[in-house]
């Protein structure tokens, strides 16, 4: 396969040019208007955050996509499906509320939100994984599906579970039905070591299962009821839930993957990412850690794998944020340097297989051109 080209700007503004500007130019370039939306109905899958988090994106990033589909004569909304987990986005009414609250609706992204799997995450299309090995059919939210045309708006991050969260991870999992994001999570389950479990009850919280309960204190997982989401990992502030199993999240990545396939074939995609504000965890958390690395700018191809690999190794390139997860793993004694910034910061990821098994199916290739706008 012949490399695909990525292009790239950076966030450096003279005066009287916004970052705004700067996107919708880069997206011109790229070749987004080579895409035919005359009339048709265009999907923009991103992530409006969960409630107490500040990295997601902002609202205006997305106003800049859906103003120019508009342009083109398309019929843009923004989309993403409900969380496996409780939280603010477990069903169409709270996650059309959180998104409200964190400032997407209409007159600050110029178009409609659609929950693409229904009101209780129901509202799916099972859809065939061409060449699967881990998945023969995608269980994928209703709405995306329905698009004649689909963007990818993602915001480049750590992740807890996957290494990073970037075009991929914003395709396969987030337009996965519930019972999708069940589906790639099943591989794996978590054990508690209950010395060093603290006894503060947020894993339980996390839990979308209620497999955690409370014994003398300590937390106890009851595996029968446990779906293996990984929410509870990402919860635990004192490393006491680990995944016994070491393929699970590799078995993650690769299904992840997969879903991401049976997403965009057959349609046109094109795929942007930002890479700011770059916290260690997913825009799903509640919360939002200091940012491992500096931003570093915006990217934009019509292949999602080449996309995620030219922002990964933009990341690996950068100098860790002092005082951030990253910085305090490196300079912490006995440290075990991986030489991987996603690695270092989460050490039990697995990132590379979600690339490499992307590629084996299709979806793109890891080899880029990279152009500087």
């Amino acid at each position: 396969m012949e490399k695909s080209t990525v292009y790239f700007t950076d966030f450096r503004c003279p005066v009287d040019t916004s970052l705004l500007d700067k996107l919708r130019r880069l997206l011109i370039v790229a070749g987004m208007k080579n895409i035919d939306m005359e009339g048709k109905f265009v999907a923009i899958k991103m992530h409006f955050g969960e409630l107490g988090n500040l990295a997601f994106l902002r609202p205006n990033y997305a106003k800049v996509v859906a103003d120019l589909c508009k342009d083109m004569g398309g019929k843009p909304f923004l989309t993403d499906c409900n969380t496996l987990y409780p939280g603010s986005r477990k069903n169409a009414l709270e996650h059309l509320d959180c998104a409200n609250l964190n400032g997407f609706w209409p007159m600050t992204t110029g178009c409609q939100i659609i929950i693409g799997d229904g009101l209780r995450g129901t509202d799916e299309v099972e859809v065939p994984v061409e060449g699967g090995e881990y998945v023969k059919s995608a269980k994928i939210g209703r709405a995306v599906m329905d698009a004649d045309v689909f963007i990818s708006l993602n915001h480049f991050k750590g992740h807890e579970l996957t290494g990073f969260g970037g075009a991929i991870k914003n395709i396969g999992m987030g337009c996965a039905s519930r019972a999708g994001k069940m589906e790639q999570h099943s591989d794996g389950k978590p054990l508690i070591n209950p010395e060093l479990c603290r006894g503060c009850k947020r894993c339980a919280k996390e839990c979308g299962s209620d497999a955690i309960s409370y014994v003398e204190g300590k937390a106890v997982m009851d595996q029968d009821k446990c779906k293996g989401c990984g929410r509870c990992i990402g919860a635990c502030s004192f490393d006491a839930i680990s995944s016994p199993d070491d393929s699970a999240n590799e078995m993650l990545d690769r299904k992840m993957a997969e879903y991401a396939c049976a997403v965009c074939a057959g349609r046109p995609c094109f795929h942007i990412t930002l890479v700011n504000d770059i916290s260690p965890n997913c825009d799903c958390h509640g919360e939002n850690d200091a940012p491992i690395l500096p931003d570093i700018g915006m990217f934009a191809s019509f292949d999602p794998v080449a996309l995620d690999q030219a922002c990964a190794d933009a990341c690996m390139s950068a100098e860790p944020m002092p005082g951030s997860q990253l910085s305090d793993n490196l300079n912490s004694e006995g440290w075990e340097c991986h030489h991987d910034h996603f690695k270092d910061s989460n050490p039990n990821i697995e990132w590379k297989a979600t690339l490499e098994q992307a590629e084996k199916l299709g979806l793109g290739t890891r080899q880029y051109t990279l152009k500087k706008i």
